[in-house]
């Protein structure tokens, strides 16, 4: 009697195998994709970001009060070219001024980033704590007192 002492695969074994390695290999390709898109929109967020804070202050390095209004300017940033527009509004409170500026890619009409800031006149350092200090003493005055 003759007997089959093949221990190898069969074709069908195979051709399961290869069809579960490249439905796996599918799946890590678009999850690297995906990462990939991601980590780039990531970048532009956070360079229109660094943008957008490095024009608000420098309106407020000028040290004078800006013109209300809308304005756009270009920079050029890691070897690309932004789009900022810089709107510009009153707040009600005097010499108070709100800084809006938005950012995107030149010839792009999304907006990557918007950033809001304020101008004001400059105080002297450390007001804001003494102001915030007689506030707490004030108020702690008032509490006991009733």
């Amino acid at each position: 009697m003759y007997r089959n002492n093949n221990k190898g695969f069969t074709l069908l074994e195979v051709m399961v195998a290869l069809a579960i390695v490249a439905l796996s290999l599918t799946a890590v390709t678009t999850s690297m994709s995906q990462m990939t898109y991601t980590a780039h929109i990531l970048r532009d967020r956070t360079y229109a970001s660094w943008i957008a804070q490095n024009h608000i202050t420098e309106l407020r390095l000028a040290s004078e009060a800006p013109d209300v209004g809308s304005s756009n300017g270009e920079v050029q940033y890691v070897n690309r070219d932004w789009n900022l527009r810089t709107t510009i509004e009153e707040t009600g409170v005097d010499n108070l001024y709100r800084i809006e500026v938005e950012v995107s890619l030149e010839g792009s009409d999304d907006n990557i980033r918007t950033v809001t800031g304020f101008f004001g006149p400059q105080g002297l350092p450390g007001e804001a704590n003494r102001a915030w200090a007689l506030s707490r003493t004030v108020n702690s005055g008032e509490s006991s007192n009733q």
